[in-house]
């Protein structure tokens, strides 16, 4: 071999090439035996050289070869050195451990999650895969008036419901059995028998279902195609039709109809206290009034069956389910009396009627002491077993008379209106009403001398640039106090409040609650609407001290006029006594909740005292009854221009009872009268509140106590004489004050007029017939409007007729017949009598 020394970084060798064969390596001219190629190779590894390339020359061999650089040279030498078995499976462990940690960490997180983060989730999953649920409704509470009855209860009813899968089955099964029946008999060489038409049987079905549910045909008979097993066709089913569709299908041995009971909330009373009570939605959830405002009291809690299921998914034996019993809603306890709200309903609506009230009608009776609501009315009202349905029969026709496009939007604004409870969610001027709490704040402060005072009214009262006027256009002249509030002078309760002053009459107005929701246990309360301290002017203050300018719901006004007559006290009004669960213990009590006391009880005295002068000096204008110590004030509000005519007005009248120790008052509200009827509250209002009060408070236990002059002028009662022999009716005429006409020659009275219960006055006669068969006389009803009482005694003498007397006393100055019961030319029997209303003057508030 040849070597020929290079630069350091390089040598080449000069190698012969000998004669031989053998393997060669490389390609082409550059190929090698693998002894030569081998050689350079292991020459090149031992001098540090590295073997890059050969050629041959004249039958030598150039090899060339570079050093390794140090980094190539120790990787050549790890290539190089052998690696040992258990170096490799220690590699090979080392991978395999940190896989499996990876895995294990990452299975250990996954478990950390499914046991630990969502455990609650993948619970369920698990017991809704292993068990199986049904739930127990609770029963909804009910609501009991103060006595006890019934307003609202709830009763078991169905919701019936078709498996469609089931239907397909059971029909398919009929057919297959005709086909199994026509196969047998055709082997048989005989005619099939006891075969079922599955047409027929389908449409005697759909009929009955759709004639016994009052469903539709087509929707009934597209269910049987669905796909599900559970689509219901109708819903609150009563128990009667229930089982009716049971015995026709077990006839049938069909069960492809099923049943499942749930609960329907009932209103035995249907439209009374509609409002306070509201009503529950489909789903059995309270929507409005009392039933919203205690729903979570009412609800309850739903209990649960729970079951284990196989593997197949079935109910397995009872041993192996648990039951939690539903918790039945509690019951409400009110304060509410069914018998005075059905009194105060009975004249609001007649009210309502006659003098064509245009935006409803609100009453409210409490007790001024504790705030107890005792009846709570919105006339019209709605009935709760049917809510969607508009029950005011004007707005009714009116929504009729719409076009399509426009019928929508005003059934739904019908509809959300007559829901509303108006005492609570709508604001009015309170009118006249609102003096009283002028009159208590500016006793309480001292600005009014009742012995002193004088009030002059020249029909008007100029306030800054105002001229504001006097319901009496001519004015009232030198007045007391008293005269003024009987009066209802504007012009002096502008000054009243002048005398107050903005700060001090803005204090009684909070004070008493007119800035405030009353805190009620009703939902929808609205707040009212007063001009703040710092933006009233002196024309506001004017106003507002005799009822205009500032808005108030009918409780505020009620709950302020409580405060000025009960001692002082603002209480919080409540129509909910107690509540009772389902186990019979009391879980809520509402008692007496006094908010402050804004006047003294001197100051509160002396309001009970006015107000009783007012209703003793003007009964025609006031609810004054006979024997009973009644206060009050009506009131009349302007609303300008809220619809097509120039004026509209709120006429209200407020009155308690007994005068010295209030025990009941009463607000009535019409809202927008018909002007060209009447609008003033005296007029509107009063007369129905004097029909409420001689209906409740003898109900309440409250009983007349007449002073002489009322007992000589009082009305008597015809008692029942029918059968009694004609001494005895004598004697028992003589006795109450009464006359008598004995017709016929019997010795024992057959019938009488008037009839037994009617009013007559003091003197009146009564005719007593004593034969069977008696033809009585007919008379025609005079005209008395306008009469003196003494005149009207004399006319109805003549003409064989009774009457009696209601409003004025019969001695007051300048007192009239106002109006009669019985109109003009009406044919009534002999004897009859006729009610008549003494007027003392115009009513103006």
């Amino acid at each position: 071999m040849i070597l020929r020394q290079g630069r350091l970084a390089a040598a080449e060798w000069e190698i012969p090439v000998l004669a031989g064969g053998g393997n060669r390596r490389g390609n082409g001219n550059d190929s090698l035996p693998d002894s030569i190629y081998n050689g350079m190779s292991s020459a090149a590894n031992a001098c540090r050289q590295k073997f890059i390339g050969v050629s041959e020359n004249g039958g030598v061999l150039h090899v060339e070869m570079i050093h390794k650089k140090r980094k190539e040279k120790k990787e050549k030498k790890t290539e190089a050195k052998p690696r040992s078995a258990s170096a490799v499976m220690r590699r090979r462990s080392a991978v395999c451990m940190t896989i499996l940690v990876v895995c294990g960490a990452a299975v250990a997180g996954k478990l950390l999650k499914v046991s630990v983060v969502d455990n609650q989730k993948y619970e369920t999953l698990a017991n809704n895969y292993h068990f199986g649920t049904m739930t127990l409704r609770a029963n909804r509470g009910a609501i009991y008036d103060a006595n006890g009855t019934a307003l609202a209860w709830s009763a078991t009813v169905y919701n019936v419901y078709i498996d469609p899968k089931q239907y397909q089955d059971e029909m398919e099964a009929i057919e297959k059995a005709n086909a199994k029946k026509e196969e047998t008999a055709a082997k048989n060489n005989e005619e099939a028998a006891n075969l079922v038409d599955v047409d027929q049987l389908k449409q005697s079905i759909t009929t009955f279902l759709v004639e016994t549910l009052g469903i539709d045909r087509a929707e009934l008979e597209e269910s049987y195609t669905k796909s599900g097993r559970y689509y219901v066709l109708k819903t609150q089913v009563e128990k009667d039709v229930a089982d009716e569709i049971t015995t026709y299908f077990d006839k049938l041995k069909l069960s492809f109809i099923g049943e499942e009971a749930t609960t329907r909330r009932y209103y035995p009373q249907n439209e009374l206290a509609a409002a306070v009570i509201g009503f529950t939605n489909g789903d059995g959830d309270g929507q409005y009034g009392l039933e919203y405002q205690y729903n979570d009291y009412l609800s309850g809690v739903d209990g649960r069956i729970i079951s284990a299921q196989s593997a197949n998914g079935e109910e397995m034996p009872y041993r192996y389910s648990t039951t939690y019993d539903a918790e039945d809603g509690a019951s409400l306890y009110l304060t509410l009396d069914s018998t005075l709200q059905y009194y105060l309903e009975k004249s609001m609506s007649e009210m309502v009627e006659k003098f064509e009230v245009n935006d409803r009608a609100t009453g409210i009776i409490m007790n001024p002491k504790t705030g107890a609501i005792y009846a709570m009315a919105t006339c019209p009202s709605f009935d709760l077993n049917n809510p969607s349905e508009i029950y005011d029969p004007v707005v009714a026709a009116q929504l009729k008379e719409l076009p399509e496009s426009e019928y929508q939007d005003a059934y739904l604004e019908a509809r959300e209106k007559q829901w509303r409870n108006k005492s609570i969610s709508e604001i009015n001027p309170p009118g006249s009403t609102i003096k009283i709490v002028t009159s208590a704040s500016a006793f309480e402060e001292n600005l009014i001398d009742l012995n002193s005072d004088t009030f002059f009214c020249s029909g008007y009262l100029q306030v800054q640039d105002a001229k504001i006027g006097c319901s009496l256009r001519s004015g009232h002249g030198s007045q007391t106090f008293t005269q003024a509030l009987t009066n209802s002078c504007n012009p002096a309760f502008m000054e009243i409040g002048l005398r107050l002053g903005v700060q001090k009459f803005s204090y009684y107005l909070q004070g008493f609650g007119l800035t405030e929701k009353t805190g009620i246990d009703l939902p929808g309360e609205v707040s009212s609407v007063v001009v703040p301290e710092d933006k009233m002017t002196q024309v506001d203050l004017a106003s507002g001290a005799y009822g205009q300018t500032n808005e108030t719901t009918a409780l505020e006004l009620i709950t302020a006029y409580s405060a000025a007559i009960n001692g002082g006290y603002v209480v919080e009004p409540y129509v909910v006594d107690h509540v009772i669960d389902s186990s019979g213990n009391t879980v809520l009590q509402n008692t007496r909740t006094v908010k402050r006391q804004i006047v003294s009880e001197e100051t509160s005295q002396t309001m009970r005292e006015q107000l009783e002068a007012v209703v003793s000096s003007n009964p025609s204008h006031n609810a004054y009854i006979q024997g009973y110590r009644i206060g009050g004030k009506s009131g009349t509000a302007e609303i300008r221009a809220t619809r097509d005519i120039e004026d509209d007005y709120v006429a209200s009248y407020c009155c308690f009872a007994p005068a010295d120790d209030p025990e009941l008052i009463m607000l009535i509200q019409a809202d927008y009268p018909n002007p060209e009827i009447g609008y003033y509250g005296s007029k509107v209002v009063t007369p129905y509140a004097q029909e409420i009060m001689e209906e409740i408070l003898p109900y309440m236990g409250f009983y007349p106590e007449y002073t002489d002059e009322e007992a000589k002028e009082m009305n008597v009662s015809v008692p029942l004489l029918q059968d009694a022999t004609l001494d005895t009716a004598k004697s028992t005429l003589e006795q109450l004050g009464l006359t008598y006409e004995v017709v016929g020659s019997g010795s024992s009275v057959v019938s009488q007029s008037p009839t037994t219960g009617t009013s007559v006055v003091k003197g009146g006669k009564v005719l007593l017939y004593t034969e069977q068969n008696a033809t009585p006389d007919l008379v025609s009803v005079p005209n008395l409007v306008g009469m003196t009482a003494s005149q009207a005694n004399e006319t109805m003498a003549y003409y064989g007729l009774n009457y009696a007397l209601v409003g004025a006393s019969a001695s007051s100055e300048g007192a009239l017949v106002k109006s009669q019961s019985v109109p003009e030319g009406t044919q009534i029997q002999r004897g009859s009598s006729v009610t008549l209303t003494l007027s003392a003057g115009e009513a103006t508030d």
